[in-house]
């Protein structure tokens, strides 16, 4: 077992010095990152959001589609936030330059109202779910906004939670959910974990728990009454960015999701979701709101004991053991993602 755990730990090392930084603010993993709530941006609004360091502007057209460019404009490089939205269109307020969706130049009134082909800002790839307006960072999207995988495919309700920052990088905080010592010993939880990592694919990973529920205390043998085989806890991953927990008895999982997104100095802005299926009729209805709040309560619980530990933490994994094995698997998958330099914003 100990050279296992040697070798799996030469990963972040390694990463390091390829240049992908497990917590290195400078790059970002290919994938959907939350940036509004759709509610703050109505049709015909623009606004100016910072995502992992890098200025961009979503705007929502008269057709109710929100649309992700670069900041500033092709021309001098005045803040297209300052602009107004025109149909499905976005006119800086400077020169009066007109952009298109696909961050083309459809319009220079000085060139008698011409396009210019050669002026363009960059746009980036948007979904909206949940309550939230995505973006994609990279070329194009290689895979929906994630899903529980139980919710994959199913109709959903969500309630989202305030969102929040955390003083250490959002891998870190991801870190957290899969880092079995701590449920006992900041949690103190009358359970043993064992969390095993399973590929869902090059960029998704599930690491569940295999361990039953321990039975030597009275809180053991109650808890061991909701569960056939082991305790439900697991945590899926995708892109580096969205964590989505679920866990309860046997028979009501509960399903919570934490949107991530870096800030250009390494801390973390987030969002959570409490998601569950969709029941039918006002009796399901009144179920679904119901499970989501115990859901959003059992998020704020958890976030509330770590907090101390994101805003004061150095990560730096030097000497793992056996149980910091679900911890290296993630490492070790996110470093097979590709990265970008993002938050240059070059145009």
């Amino acid at each position: 077992m100990t050279l296992r755990i040697e070798a799996v730990a030469d990963r972040p090392q390694q990463q390091e010095e390829e240049g992908g930084g497990f917590n290195d603010a400078r790059r970002l993993v290919e994938g959907w990152y939350w940036a509004l709530r759709s509610r703050e941006l109505p049709r015909g609004r623009v606004r100016a959001v910072s995502l992992a360091g890098r200025e961009l502007v979503l705007y929502r057209g008269q057709d109710g589609t929100a649309r992700a460019l670069d900041a500033h404009c092709a021309h001098m490089g005045a803040h297209l936030a300052t602009g107004r939205v025109e149909g499905d269109t976005l006119r800086c307020f400077f020169h009066r330059w007109r952009y298109d969706g696909a961050g083309h130049c459809v319009e220079v009134p000085s060139l008698g109202g011409c396009p210019l082909t050669t002026a363009r800002v960059r746009a980036w790839p948007v979904a909206e779910r949940y309550g939230l307006i995505w973006v994609w960072a990279g070329e194009r999207p290689t895979a929906p906004v994630p899903a529980p995988p139980e919710l994959a495919g199913v109709p959903v309700q969500a309630r989202l939670g305030r969102p929040f920052t955390k003083g250490c990088h959002p891998h870190v905080v991801l870190v957290n959910a899969i880092d079995e010592q701590h449920f006992n010993s900041v949690h103190r939880l009358p359970v043993t974990l064992c969390m095993e990592p399973r590929a869902l694919s090059s960029a998704c990973l599930e690491v569940r728990n295999v361990a039953p529920v321990r039975r030597d205390s009275w809180l053991g043998r109650r808890l061991a009454l909701l569960y056939a085989g082991p305790l439900t806890y697991a945590m899926t991953y995708s892109h580096g960015s969205v964590g989505t927990v679920t866990l309860g008895p046997d028979r009501l999982h509960m399903h919570l999701m934490f949107a991530l997104r870096p800030t250009a100095d390494g801390r973390t802005e987030g969002q959570a979701i409490a998601l569950t299926r969709r029941r039918p009729g006002v009796a399901g209805a009144l179920v679904d709101r119901l499970l989501l709040a115990a859901t959003a309560l059992v998020g704020r619980y958890f976030a509330r004991g770590d907090t101390i530990v994101f805003d004061t933490i150095r990560f730096d994994l030097q000497t793992p053991i056996a149980a910091d094995r679900a911890v290296l698997a993630f490492m070790r998958h996110l470093g097979g993602q590709p990265t970008l330099g993002w938050a240059d914003g070059a145009r």
